[in-house]
């Protein structure tokens, strides 16, 4: 049922005060605590929010390079932030005091701000809606888990490691263990906790369980309307760190916390529907003569869609790989897709097909392996959309035939472009005048977001490593 601004005095009827909250480029939820009567005079109009959560880093560091949204020459003026009503709902943890979030436009025009993740998905779903269409997805995420040894309680990690070596910090559980039903009863009030939180929260978790490292899990949300489901996915990890709070463990969604060890993948599910549900990539009769038996049984439509997010996936990689560390996970023998790759059931390639005789028709869809757990699922979506949507437009062929289930992504039969391998490289590819991302994107939010890579590429430049001085404190 639609909420309006009507519904929301007898909604909100016994409460006192409301919680809000936007997500800034890395994903991470900025907002404020607001009474109750100031909330109901902007629930409409929406209110000033101070644009600098995209003027400055994840650790309010204001960027290098100025950049167009917020910056010392506007003031970092307020933007407007205005309440999605429909995407309510109250936190379990803290009172089932309710909870709302923001999307961000800009003051003069209006329009969503280039860089608000909500506002850059929501207008790839329009191209969507405007031909009748409408998109489904389901997310995974794994994390590791750690606690913090303190003699005087909890602390927080990384006020931790700011004394003590990262390999001092204990994993919840020692040992590679996935699917274990033993491992959770070592902390099961955190595990369940998890699992009823997420519920009461509603970001329904579907498969709950551990995942082969050191403390290690993973979580598969329910799979729904896209929308809603980067709203979930995104929310999954409040949950999450909220609630480990309080169990003295800290939830690590770094792409690769620890070396010689897999990392943590963020993969997402994606299909297309009709107005009525009906998915759009199932062919409907299997094709006699298909370009390779992988896509016997998807449509026209969904061959376009793949195509496009195969030929852009390049383009587009500091979306779905936003950190330095995103590229210690992508690399070979790790089970992570390292080029533009693809096949029926093929778990190692960057886009795993799904589809009949495996799945059931309704259920065909594409899984796209690339992201991390790092990743912004806003973000990602949105990639994923303005690709697949680019491809159907113009057609696209398939730039590289499927690999076999039992070819290696990267190997001799692998004909597909490798990724970048860095930060770098992806950053450069993703800001070139040509790229992909531009034509789907637009440059304003190209420059913006680049920019805010180049920002991260510049610290980690001037950062000195442990690893570099344990090789190098004696021998140089």
């Amino acid at each position: 049922m639609e909420i309006t601004a009507v519904d929301l005095p007898i909604l909100l009827e016994t409460d006192t005060s409301v919680k809000l909250a936007g997500v800034d480029v890395d994903g991470q939820l900025r907002g404020k605590l607001v009474s109750k009567k100031k909330f109901l005079s902007i629930a409409e109009s929406g209110f000033g929010f101070c644009s600098v959560i995209f003027g400055w880093d994840m650790h309010d560091a204001t960027y290098f390079r100025e950049l167009k949204v917020s910056n010392k020459e506007n003031g970092y003026r307020d933007i407007i932030a205005v309440p999605d009503l429909n995407s309510f709902r109250r936190i379990p943890w803290e009172d089932n005091i309710p909870f709302f979030l923001v999307s961000f436009f800009d003051p003069d025009t209006r329009e969503p701000v280039s860089a608000c993740p909500r506002g850059l998905l929501n207008t790839q779903l329009k191209k969507l809606g405007a031909q009748g269409y409408g998109a489904m997805a389901g997310a995974e995420y794994e994390f590791f888990q750690f606690r913090t040894p303190s003699s005087n309680g909890p602390q927080s990690a990384a006020a931790y490691l700011q004394q003590n070596p990262p390999h001092s910090l204990p994993s919840l559980t020692e040992g590679m263990f996935g699917y274990s039903l033993t491992r959770p009863v070592h902390n099961k009030e955190y595990y369940y906790d998890i699992f009823k939180a997420c519920q009461a929260f509603e970001c329904d978790i579907e498969g709950w369980h551990t995942e082969s490292g050191p403390g290690v899990y993973e979580a598969a949300l329910e799979f729904g309307e896209l929308k809603q489901m980067a709203d979930r996915a995104s929310l999954f990890k409040y949950v999450v760190k909220s609630v480990a709070v309080k169990h003295g463990i800290t939830p690590c969604f770094m792409a690769k916390p620890k070396q010689g060890l897999p990392g943590n993948s963020g993969h997402i599910h994606v299909s297309l529907v009709d107005e009525n549900g009906k998915n759009l990539l199932h062919r409907g009769e299997k094709d006699p003569n298909p370009p390779y038996p992988d896509v016997a049984d998807l449509s026209d439509l969904g061959r376009h869609f793949l195509a496009g997010i195969l030929e852009g996936l390049p383009d587009v990689m500091p979306m779905v790989a936003p950190t330095i560390n995103s590229y210690k996970r992508l690399v070979e023998n790790f089970w992570a897709p390292v080029t533009v790759s693809w096949g029926l059931e093929h778990r190692a390639a960057s886009v795993r097909l799904i589809a009949p005789p495996t799945s059931k028709p309704g259920a065909t869809r594409f899984e796209v392996r690339v992201p991390g757990a790092d990743a912004n699922p806003y973000y990602v979506m949105a990639a994923i959309l303005a690709l697949g949507w680019r491809g159907v437009e113009k057609k696209l062929d398939f730039p590289c035939p499927p690999l076999g289930k039992g070819e290696d992504v990267g190997g001799s039969s692998d004909q597909g472009l490798r990724l970048a391998k860095s930060l770098r490289e992806a950053n450069d590819r993703f800001t070139r005048k040509e790229s992909i991302a531009r034509e789907v994107f637009g440059d304003e939010f190209v420059d913006h977001y680049g920019g805010t890579r180049d920002h991260e590429l510049r610290l980690w430049d001037e950062a000195v490593t442990d690893w570099e001085m344990k090789r190098y404190i004696e021998t140089v």
